[in-house]
């Protein structure tokens, strides 16, 4: 007979969200190294892909609340890693781009973070990475079902 917490450990949901939590601890301690943590490293990712970005446009995109989006990008600007300047096409915000060794970090963390997946996924034959990665992907893009 299965217990109640059995019943619960084996929903999908638990499942996921376990497996999400040692995911996201691997790639912390893996970009720790460069003095990082997960949403500082989604930051630079951004900056990288939509800057020059306003700093309430990066807000915006990775859902972090504007104040927060301060303190990151004021921990981001002292290590030098991103610059924030009067934006080209308006003087009133500021625009974060990324410095050269912003770019170099970035790139750093993300074969860390490459490493830490491959981490995670090892106990699984590649073949069962690739139909992993394409079942969790449909499931990601699957439309939500109204309330």
């Amino acid at each position: 007979m299965t217990s109640e917490l059995q019943r619960i450990q084996s929903l999908p949901t638990w499942l996921v969200g376990r497996v999400a939590a040692r995911g996201r601890g691997l790639v912390a301690d893996a970009i720790a190294a460069e003095g990082l943590k997960l949403m500082q490293h989604a930051v630079l990712a951004a900056t990288a892909e939509y800057g020059p970005a306003t700093q309430a446009d990066l807000s915006r995109r990775l859902a972090v609340d504007p104040k927060d989006m301060v303190g990151i990008l004021d921990h981001l600007q002292k290590a030098g890693l991103v610059l924030r300047a009067p934006h080209p096409s308006d003087r009133r915000k500021n625009a974060v781009t990324l410095t050269p060794e912003g770019t170099a970090v970035l790139t750093r963390c993300g074969a860390l973070a490459e490493a830490a997946n491959a981490e995670l996924l090892a106990p699984l034959a590649p073949d069962e990475q690739r139909q992993l990665l394409a079942l969790l992907a449909r499931i990601h893009e699957a439309p939500e079902l109204p309330a």
